[in-house]
């Protein structure tokens, strides 16, 4: 779309530097053809981008190279240069979220609830794109490819911003993705990255509703509570991952084990990592001393409530078989403000509860409504968690470290919402849609 001469330029757009007008602008034309975009050729730019990831690992992981330099140089914290990094398995599992995406049935277009009314007419809905999202996210470039992916495959336009640190990465990642665009004769336009870092460039893609029709912010708190203060269009987040699991009374107790320490220490940095264990009172006594050496043996702090502390200090902390490889735990007194942290860290609190009301009470008192989970063998139990835990995702028996779209079997996700309203949990491509109503009839007029 060619640039308005200055003098023409509508008075909302007054504000918006030459850099974003002109993005903004490619955008909304690249969208209105995406819109109308065959299955095949959304399929076949997926398929492309996967080739073009695997082919150019090496020279992705150079530019990756240059951003993990950068950010060593500057003093970034373990987990944060954990996010940043582009691995191999990582390139692959982003290849593989491409080729997920391209083999599901493609939802635009469809309609659902066709039905006759008394007047004659019948009314249904269409799944249709947003039109143009706008995604801020911070250390991850793999979330370059998902959001680019799931863009394509729902038949968007998308602006990406990256963070600073990963700035070569991004451009070397958003470039395939423009290079498969191409190729498959879509408009390259349909994916956009911010060429700059300056911050401003931020405030003014979140304030042009006439070109972008949906925020979805993805990092730190402050930046989301940033971009959900000054936002002008709808914004889909989430703020913490304080994620919670649950150990009942009854449940089987190895499973637990397991489970608990996959969702804490598989990984320390994702948003789904378990921050909160809450233990029935019933099974503390067998089960906190086994779950404390685990902890011990892998160096996770654990802060805890008296009952806790009054468990693993009264009791041996081995785990079963393990004597003479006894490692002193990290115990510490949790303070109210343990109860909400979202860590990100190899540390866990820990409270000894009374039972399940307990439990779902204090989840949706301190949790963040992300991910929790309950492990037990109870079905009732079961339910009730299921039914009465305020949250995006709520787990039985499985780790909360299963909370992503791919894992969902998405393709990929856009990240996680907390929000109610249009889209919750695990985003993927019904939540980069909307309906219409469509009205068919044969010249019904009415009465």
């Amino acid at each position: 779309m060619n640039h308005t001469a200055p003098s023409a330029v509508p008075a909302s757009e007054t504000g918006l530097s030459e850099v974003m007008l002109q993005l903004g602008q490619q955008a909304r034309a690249a969208s209105a053809l995406m819109a109308k975009a065959t299955a095949a050729a959304k399929n076949q730019t997926l398929l492309c981008l996967a080739r073009l990831l695997r082919a150019q690992t090496a020279t992705l992981q150079q530019a990756n190279a240059q951003d993990l330099e950068r950010a060593q140089a500057a003093g970034l914290s373990g987990p944060m240069l954990d996010r940043l990094k582009l691995s191999p398995q990582a390139l692959e599992t982003v290849a593989q979220g491409c080729e997920q995406l391209a083999a599901m049935p493609d939802i635009i277009g469809g309609i659902t609830g066709m039905r006759q009314q008394p007047s004659g007419i019948q009314v249904g809905q269409m799944r249709v794109p947003i039109g143009v999202f706008g995604m801020i996210y911070e250390s991850r470039p793999n979330v370059t490819i998902e959001a680019a992916s799931l863009s394509i495959k729902s038949g968007n336009a998308c602006i990406l911003r990256g963070g600073s640190e990963a700035i070569a990465s991004n451009k070397a990642l958003a470039e395939l993705v423009r290079q498969a665009l191409a190729e498959s004769s879509l408009p390259a336009d349909a994916v956009q990255l911010v060429p700059s870092t300056d911050r401003a460039l931020v405030g003014q893609l979140i304030a042009m509703p006439e070109f972008v029709d949906l925020i979805i912010p993805r990092g730190g708190k402050s930046l989301i509570e940033r971009i959900s203060r000054e936002a002008k269009v709808p914004v889909i987040k989430h703020l913490d991952g304080n994620c919670h699991v649950y150990v009942d009374d009854p449940c089987d107790l190895a499973m637990a084990l397991q489970v608990v320490d996959n969702a804490k220490t598989q990984k320390y940095s994702p948003c789904n990592a378990c921050e909160s264990l809450l233990v029935a009172a019933g099974v503390a006594k067998e089960f906190l001393p086994q779950m404390a050496a685990v902890f011990a043996a892998k160096g996770v702090e654990m802060r805890c409530d008296p009952l806790t502390l009054e468990v693993l200090k009264s009791q041996p902390t081995a785990p079963p078989g393990a004597a003479g490889q006894l490692k002193v735990p990290q115990l510490t007194a949790a303070t109210e403000q343990d109860w909400f942290e979202e860590y990100l860290a190899p540390i866990i609190s820990i409270k000894v509860v009374a039972g399940l009301e307990e439990a779902i009470a204090h989840i949706n008192r301190y949790g963040s409504h992300h991910t929790d989970a309950i492990i037990t063998s109870n079905h009732q139990h079961a339910q009730a968690f299921l039914r009465e835990v305020d949250s995006g995702s709520v787990m039985v028996n499985a780790s909360t470290r299963f909370a992503d779209g791919f894992e969902y079997g998405l393709g990929a996700e856009i990240g996680i919402s907390t929000d109610k309203f249009h889209a919750r949990g695990p985003v993927g491509l019904e939540g980069l849609t909307s309906l219409k109503y469509v009205v068919l009839g044969q010249g019904d007029i009415r009465s």
